[in-house]
């Protein structure tokens, strides 16, 4: 009988290990970059109100610039913080570009495609249904939290720029203040 209850020590310890183990590893399988912020819709109020003053709430516009503040490190037993790293997706395009792009426009001979691809960069979507249509899409998330993402769409007929849509976008000089974390320059 003795030998009987020590035979299950090791497969009940064992199956105890598996449970904590995958109980911590549940943990670490979110995926930070997948979860947008979720902004709630006030008492009474559609969606697009809520997000309208939540966009009033971090001083950016609904349309062109996104930022939200900062959701905070989470710290293992108050102390410990995992290093995190600043996570940039797409391409920037600042209110100068545009202005460069929009400049250009006035010109008889317009902007040419190659033109647009050497100011902005290669676009991050193009669609094959939509060839005249190149979207630039940005993102960035800090380390502490804070995400500033834009996008900018960009039209041609008969291989010219047509027209910009974008919003308000961050001057280049707001973006490197944005980075180091501090107030730009006026």
């Amino acid at each position: 009988m003795l030998f009987a209850l020590l035979d299950r020590t090791p497969s009940v310890s064992g199956v105890a290990g598996l449970a904590l183990a995958m109980c911590l590893a549940g943990c670490a399988s979110k995926n930070p970059l997948m979860e947008e912020p979720a902004v709630p819709a006030a008492a009474g109020k559609p969606v697009e109100a809520a997000s309208a003053q939540a966009a009033t709430a971090t001083n950016t516009p609904t349309s062109g610039v996104t930022s939200t503040g900062p959701t905070g490190v989470q710290r293992f037993l108050g102390v410990f913080s995992p290093y995190r790293v600043d996570i940039q997706q797409g391409n920037f395009v600042s209110r100068e570009m545009v202005a460069q792009l929009k400049e250009g426009m006035q010109r008889p001979e317009g902007v040419t495609r190659e033109q647009v691809r050497f100011v902005l960069g290669t676009p991050l979507l193009t669609d094959i249904f939509h060839a005249d249509r190149w979207d630039y899409v940005f993102r960035l998330k800090k380390r502490t939290g804070e995400v500033l993402s834009s996008r900018v769409s960009v039209f041609f007929k008969d291989n010219r720029l047509a027209s910009i849509d974008g919003g308000t976008l961050p001057t280049e000089q707001e973006y490197l203040a944005f980075i180091a974390g501090s107030k730009p320059a006026k």
